[in-house]
């Protein structure tokens, strides 16, 4: 070979040689770029999901404070406080809590005691929900009732045993509104609507109409289905709005309830009597004078005559009038009306000392009972308001599902749901916006034109002025990148450590 030959070789060889160092050195920058891509997205999420997870600390660092810096006369503050602090920064991202509540969106948490709880929503409740049918409601029932008798069109372990679902009635509690999916008939559509992801917020896949799943109205609005009007997590808190352990109706010392309530040692004594009787609650004192709940054991009886649905006398049945002869009809279906101080037979005579013409409720009955022990002194409003907050006739060794938040329950409920008379309902919105920490006590109500005693005593069955459990969906984002990761965990403060009982990350 001669010498030029030789010369082509080694340059062909040289050039191969470059050309395939340059594949190598290429490849190993992208595979390099795309770990390098990889990792910058990794550790955004990580900085995202931090940030997410900042905003939840947040709010559950509030919510503690609150519960040990309570302030009897502002049950809002805590609401207030985590608004202002919806929004926040980390050092290497940001976090964004919010919520939708009767469609409109909201800054902070979403308050789960501003809906109705499933356990224990009526029946009329429950069929005033939109697209709900009888057959639902009644499986509903079904699932949470704790026997296997059929209700109606409802379903039993053998409907869901034939149909070789895999699970059957739960006969006790619903752990999640989800949960409500596996009843039969109620469909994910009715249970979600447009929030497909149940976290409570209006996704850019929740707007955009037909476009993406799943199928909405693009109008800016949330249409949570079901899920805008029902919980299964809020719960009655034992903690009273004063910070301490609520004392119960039943079984209360005399000294602890003058102290903590700044009541008399008779009006304590009284308390313990009526906390002694059957199905006793405070929130009965809304309806009944003290003087009248306290002499009911007593043991005086008084005649039942026509129209007696009025107060009740000694040895009567609280609230319901049994006892103690009225001559001005009955509080319910009597021709005497049912006024606070006024002069109508409206609630009859209570038998004993807590006679009408003492009590300030109803002066015209005749007390036809027996006179008992001296008559008790009525609670001043200071005093019922202090009742209603730190007494409680719940058991609290096992969990009590939560009433509605007065403050917070959305107009959509009260008057379509609950079908709560429409010029109340205007009456109670219009009082809590009127007043930035809300309505401190149902008692309040009381002065509120068309809010009679009965009234009141049917709100405060299903109303309290606060809540125990905040859902907190909290949407982090890195800074560097702005990738997103959102965070909701159901955080319940009924007593500290504050917990989180559901948590979920996407």
């Amino acid at each position: 070979m001669s010498a030029g030959s030789r010369r082509g070789s080694v340059v062909v060889v040289v050039v191969w040689s470059v050309a395939i160092a340059a594949v190598l050195v290429a490849a190993t920058q992208v595979v390099s770029f795309r770990q390098a891509v990889v990792g910058r997205e990794t550790l955004a999420r990580v900085q995202a999901r931090w940030a997410a997870r900042a905003g939840v600390e947040q709010m559950i660092a509030i919510m503690e404070f609150h519960l040990q810096n309570a302030d009897p006369n502002d049950p809002m503050a805590v609401v207030r406080d985590m608004e202002a602090n919806a929004i926040g920064e980390t050092a290497t991202g940001s976090w964004d809590i919010r919520h939708y509540l009767d469609g409109i969106q909201w800054a902070g948490p979403m308050d789960e005691g501003a809906k109705l709880n499933i356990n224990v929503a009526s029946r009329l409740a429950l069929t005033n929900l939109p697209g709900m049918t009888p057959d639902v409601v009644d499986a509903i029932i079904d699932w949470r009732d704790e026997n296997d008798e059929v209700e109606g069109l409802g379903a039993e372990r053998d409907y869901y045993s034939n149909r070789s679902l895999g699970y059957r009635p739960r006969n006790g509690n619903f752990r999640s509104l989800a949960e409500l999916e596996l009843v039969a008939g109620a469909w994910p559509d009715n249970v979600r609507g447009e929030d497909w992801n149940l976290n409570g917020r209006l996704d850019p896949n929740e707007n955009d109409g037909p476009r993406s799943f799943p199928n909405d109205k693009p109008d800016g609005k949330l249409d949570g289905g079901w899920s805008q009007y029902l919980t299964a997590f809020s719960k009655q808190s034992p903690v009273s709005l004063s910070g301490e352990d609520k004392l119960p109706l039943k079984g209360s010392d005399e000294e602890g309830l003058t102290k903590r309530l700044a009541i008399s040692a008779e009006q304590a004594r009284a308390l313990i009597a009526y906390g002694n009787q059957p199905n006793a609650r405070p929130e009965n004192l809304l309806i009944t004078p003290l003087s009248q709940l306290g002499n009911a054991g007593a043991g005086n009886t008084g005649n039942r005559t026509p129209g007696g649905m009025g107060g009740s006398g000694a040895g009567g049945t609280a609230g319901r009038g049994t006892t103690g002869g009225s001559t001005g009809g009955g509080a319910r279906g009597g021709t005497g009306s049912v006024a606070v101080g006024g002069t109508s037979g409206g609630r009859g005579g209570a038998a004993g000392g807590g006679g009408g013409a003492t009590s300030g409720r109803s002066s015209g009955g005749r007390s036809t009972g027996n006179a008992g022990a001296a008559a008790v002194q009525d609670l001043n409003p200071e005093q019922l308001r202090a009742v209603l907050r730190e007494l409680t006739g719940d058991d609290f060794t096992k969990p009590v599902p939560g009433r509605m938040n007065i403050n917070t329950v959305p107009e959509a409920v009260l008057k379509e749901v609950l079908e709560i008379d429409p010029r109340v309902a205007d009456a109670i919105i219009a009082r809590r916006k009127s007043k930035p920490e809300g309505i401190a006590s149902l008692a309040d109500l009381s002065s509120m034109s068309g809010i009679n005693p009965q009234v009141l005593g049917q709100l405060a069955t299903q109303f309290d002025v606060t809540s125990s459990v905040y859902t907190v969906t909290s949407r982090g984002r890195a800074a560097s990148t702005g990738a997103e990761v959102e965070i909701e965990a159901v955080v319940d403060k009924s007593k500290l450590p504050a917990t989180i009982i559901s948590y979920r990350e996407q």
